[in-house]
């Protein structure tokens, strides 16, 4: 265990960047929602409890692309409540712009249109965090090329 501590500190890179990623991580905090929601197109659907039987359904209108239960703006088809890849659908009589049914493990809900979604059209939190994370890493490539370098040519010394 004495040997941890003298360590050379480019053996510790490895858990350095562990710790930078964790501390760069989106400081996002866990939402308490108003309501369910999901986001077709640019338009915010509030989740209700009413079911729609499936032999109203009309075709598939989109699919949530993004799932989060964090606080943000996040764009596509984003849902606070369900997974990537549940699907829309029209149903039949009533338009899109009014309702739109929702896939569930338990059948379909009825979503009202609520209005417009105030969210991105990109969901820049993912972007920042892998724009941090791919920043930390390029520190720790050049940090390791600069050190075999010096490895290299004879002039590191332990």
């Amino acid at each position: 265990m004495a040997n941890f501590h003298r360590m050379e500190w480019y053996m510790k890179l490895p858990l350095i960047t562990l710790l930078l990623l964790v501390m760069c991580s989106s400081s996002a905090a866990v939402a308490s929602w108003a309501y369910s929601f999901v986001v077709n197109d640019g338009k915010i659907y509030v989740v209700s409890e009413d079911r729609v039987d499936q032999s109203t359904l009309g075709d598939v209108v989109g699919k949530v692309t993004y799932h989060t239960d964090r606080e943000g703006t996040y764009g596509g088809n984003f849902s606070n409540i369900y997974p990537k890849g549940t699907k829309y659908y029209a149903i039949q009589g009533i338009t899109p712009e009014s309702a739109i049914a929702v896939e569930t493990q338990e059948g379909y809900v009825m979503a009202r249109y609520e209005g417009e979604y105030g969210g991105s059209r990109v969901p820049w939190e993912i972007i920042k965090d892998w724009i941090a994370a791919g920043f930390i890493l390029l520190i720790v490539v050049c940090v390791a090329a600069v050190v075999r370098k010096k490895r290299a040519s004879g002039s590191y010394r332990r």
